[in-house]
């Protein structure tokens, strides 16, 4: 199985791996019993992501989908954050075996688990 050139970078040297102290929202996907898992944290100001870490256990396909993720969404809107999809994580790192696609499956939902998690905690002060 080969992975791209980007899907090594992004296993080899993560981007945004860890996790915040704090964090406005978290999403969580995955089962740690039989395999792959993320949390995704993030920090919200002005309506929009600020900060964003994940942290994995997971295949190396998982963990480049999750750093790609991390750096798709940083920047982003509320609204748009909740627009990417498994395919645009795909997209963004130049594609991915064809066994391999399914984990990409967990980062998009995780994300939009953690933006849900921030709005209900909005809605919940108000």
């Amino acid at each position: 199985m080969m992975y791209s050139e980007k899907v090594l970078e992004h296993f080899l040297n993560p981007k945004n791996l860890g996790y915040i102290l704090e964090p406005d929202g978290v999403g969580k996907m995955g089962d740690p019993s039989c395999g792959d898992y993320l949390h995704i944290y993030i920090k919200v100001k002005d309506n929009r992501i600020a900060d964003i870490k994940f942290e994995i256990l997971g295949c190396p396909a998982a963990i480049a989908t999750s750093s790609v993720l991390t750096e798709l969404a940083e920047g982003k809107t509320l609204d748009e954050a909740l627009k990417i999809t498994d395919d645009d994580v795909v997209k963004a790192l130049g594609g991915l075996p064809d066994p391999k696609v399914h984990c990409s499956n967990l980062g998009a939902e995780a994300l939009h688990r953690a933006v849900e998690d921030y709005l209900d905690k909005v809605k919940f002060k108000k």
